[in-house]
């Protein structure tokens, strides 16, 4: 035992410090057993995060655990594995012949990887997770950049009447799986960016995920102001120059850490347009180097690739310009351009005088991706007036029989066809996201190493031949896995904070695990929709209430502390949840994060998502559920328009084409009775079509069909790859070209 009181690792178990450190251990089912043996009741007090664990385990039972040989049978096997991971051996990138340089820096604003590191929204966060763990797994030379938010986003809990309460997040690096990396200025300082009147002084702190490594960059160092010491605390907080602030530290101070860590990538990822300013930083570094600012921005932008992640115009940061003019002022000069060019890189011509994020990396990216195949159309639409067509005779030279433009767009730009945005569909992480239950199924009737070739679409075509009985026994054990969550943590709080009858009721208690039960879990942005269901009260209570095909509903998820609109639905939710008319049918599940997801992506029999058509990118949600054989009933927007066959889940008014001009409140009303509709004539029939030994087979084949999809179009794995063969390579073999340059940085 230490001096401070924290138990001491003996030397024979020694390397779970070094395991905990490393999030691989969180998709390793071995390594998260292991840690369970050291304590049941520990592992669920610590949140299942192995560093805190070793912290408050006993020194008692670390001894005993060092002589147990069970134990350490186990724990060498892994560790012998873990081994072989940080020694990047036999690795799909390893054995391509595909040359990437120096590797490919990813910065995003968000990481979401696991829930001892709240430093993650939603989304957009969790898709980044995934890539990094992908990118481990593949062993891509991948370094991330993000901001170290120390008060995270926030804990969730729901008020009396239904008002959300946002709880900072305490900040405990000693139970983190981080490592602090000091620089060599003073006080271990990094780097330096410059915010108007006074330099901002950068520390670093690192998070392994397997093979691969983020930087999260942090203000909060007694070099700073109290106000500038803010900035790393807390994620999508604040006012809007906060933010602008915020992305300065991200774009250009990242690029500069990277620098002071040695590290030069050839290829740069801006994930989303909080991240563009790191390509002006880039261009600065050439210009410095004798590079016009020409020059300087073609090299940039053969090197970089920009993802959009947004169709919802708001949703895309854009900065006033005087605003702008009180952090750049002194910045624009070093750029070897006039204020005017400068202001030009962040227009948009049929929007306000703003500087968008979005437009900036746009233009000096020329690998640019959409999230889903319709995402890349609804990009190319939001986003054609930045290529303004030089030939303005365009139509009278194709004989005037151009089509005139629709009221509000541009003459001159060009035809949606040709806008030089792509899309490379989201997936997701397959061995993060799919359930115990099915992938020891998955072992059992795809071989062991089935994880190696989970892109290979013939694997999955065997999941219509899995055994019916195995598959539903699978499905239930993942139901029993969340109904005892919701207990648990239903019971948690009773205990802690003496919830009332009625809020202890909301958190699930009623629900019956033998009733079809329906999921809705994300954020609570008003297109999303989470209300739709509820738009006739009347019919929803009998569905809910029906004496032979009765229903539930799970909901979950967070409103932005700022967004007013998405709070007041949540607390609709809430206290639709807390409403005795419906007989407990309906749930809310406080604090939504990673870890509860899991276990709804695999525990409800339907997943919900009805965005209002096109404003989801891609929704990775139902691809998590569908891994585990939960079908989606869903708009056909983001990656279910591509995704859906009519064999795999339900699609809510199929047949009414996407009209970005229809009136919201019709397409809303249209939407909501064809859910009613299918709820009550299609889901709830075939679920409860039982065979004489209570198996529903129809309902088993689509859920067969649905693990089909998921796992052969829609994985992590096969997104990387398309990333890597369509932008990585081309845009490290253009970085080798402009090193020849002699302005070249890199």
């Amino acid at each position: 035992m230490s001096d401070n009181g924290i138990p001491t690792l003996p030397s024979r178990i020694a390397g779970l410090e070094r395991l905990a450190h490393n999030l691989w251990w969180s998709w390793q089912p071995e390594a998260r057993e292991l840690f369970q043996h050291i304590g049941q009741t520990l592992w669920i007090r610590s949140r299942k995060n192995p560093v805190e664990l070793l912290r408050i385990v006993d020194q008692e039972r670390l001894d005993a655990l060092a002589a147990d040989p069970l134990f350490l049978r186990e724990y060498d096997g892994l560790m012998a594995d873990f081994e072989a991971v940080t020694a990047a051996r036999r690795t799909w990138f390893g054995e391509a012949e595909i040359d990437l340089g120096n590797g490919v820096a990813y910065f995003c604003a968000e990481f979401g990887v696991h829930t001892s590191i709240p430093i993650y929204s939603g989304g957009l966060g969790i898709l980044a997770g995934d890539h990094f763990k992908e990118g481990s797994d593949l062993g891509l030379p991948l370094t991330g950049v993000g901001l170290l938010y120390q008060k995270g986003y926030f804990r969730q809990r729901m008020g009396p009447h239904g008002e959300q309460i946002a709880i900072d997040e305490p900040f405990q690096p000693e139970s983190m799986p981080l490592e602090r990396i000091w620089g060599n200025g003073d006080d271990g300082v990094h780097a330096i960016v410059r915010l108007g009147d006074r330099d901002v002084h950068l520390g670093v702190w690192r998070l392994r995920i397997g093979r691969t490594s983020i930087f999260l960059l942090d203000t909060d160092i007694e070099r700073n102001t109290d106000e500038d010491r803010l900035l790393s605390h807390q994620l999508y907080r604040g006012d809007l120059e906060l933010r602008l602030r915020q992305e300065i530290v991200l774009g250009i101070g990242g690029v500069r850490v990277l620098r002071t860590l040695g590290l030069a990538p050839d290829v740069w990822h801006a994930n989303e347009g909080h991240a563009a300013f790191m390509l002006l930083e880039r261009t600065k570094e050439r210009v410095d180097a004798g590079a016009s600012p020409e020059e300087a921005m073609r090299a940039v932008a053969a090197t970089t690739v920009f993802t959009t992640h947004t169709p919802v115009p708001a949703g895309h940061d854009a900065f006033p310009r005087d605003m702008m003019d009180r952090y750049f002022a002194g910045y624009i000069p070093a750029l070897g351009l006039e204020p005017e060019a400068f202001y030009e890189l962040g227009s948009h011509p049929d929007r306000d005088g703003r500087f968008h994020m979005s437009a900036l990396a746009l233009r000096l990216a020329d690998h640019r991706n959409g999230v889903a195949r319709l995402h890349g159309q609804v990009a190319r639409r939001m986003w054609r007036g930045l290529w303004i067509r030089e030939d303005e005779s365009a139509a009278a030279a194709n004989g005037g029989t151009e089509a005139a433009p629709e009221p509000g767009e541009l003459a001159d730009a060009p035809p949606e066809t040709k806008v030089p945005i792509g899309h490379i569909t989201n997936g997701v992480h397959v061995p993060s996201w799919v359930a115990p239950a099915f992938r020891e199924l998955y072992d059992r009737h795809f071989g062991s190493d089935w994880i190696r070739s989970q892109d290979d679409p013939d694997l999955w075509e065997r999941a219509l031949d899995l055994p019916d009985e195995l598959v539903w026994q699978a499905h239930q054990e993942c139901v029993g896995r969340l109904f005892n969550v919701l207990r648990q943590r239903a019971r948690r709080r009773w205990q802690e904070e003496g919830s009332a009858a009625d809020h202890v009721v909301a958190s699930g208690t009623l629900l019956d695990p033998e009733v079809l039960t329906i999921g809705f879990a994300r954020r609570f942005a008003t297109y999303k929709r989470a209300t739709l269901i509820f738009r006739d009260i009347d019919r929803l209570e009998r569905i809910l209430t029906s004496t032979w095909r009765p229903v539930q509903l799970v909901f979950a998820g967070k409103a932005h502390p700022a967004d007013q609109p998405g709070q007041e639905l949540l607390g609709d939710v809430y206290r639709k949840a807390m409403d005795r008319r419906f007989g407990g049918r309906i749930a809310f599940i406080e604090d939504y994060d990673i870890n509860v997801a899991r276990n709804l992506y695999s525990g409800v029999d339907v997943w919900l998502n009805n965005p209002r058509p096109p404003m989801e990118a891609c929704g990775t949600s139902g691809q998590k559920a569908a891994l585990n054989g939960v079908p989606q009933l869903s708009t056909l927007d983001g990656w279910w328009a591509e995704g859906w066959t009519g064999r795999n889940g339900w699609a809510i008014n199929e047949r009414e084409p996407i009209d970005l001009a229809a009136e919201p409140h019709a397409r809303d009303e249209a939407d909501a009775l064809s859910l009613y509709d299918i709820l009550e004539t299609e889901i709830a029939p075939l679920y409860y079509k039982r065979d004489p030994d209570g198996v529903p087979r129809g309902w088993i084949r689509v859920m067969k069909h649905a693990i089909r999809t998921g796992g052969a179009n829609f994985s992590a794995r096969r997104m990387l790859k398309e990333y890597v063969t369509r932008f990585y390579e081309p845009a490290a073999k253009a970085g080798r070209e402009t090193k020849s340059d002699a302005a070249a940085v890199g």
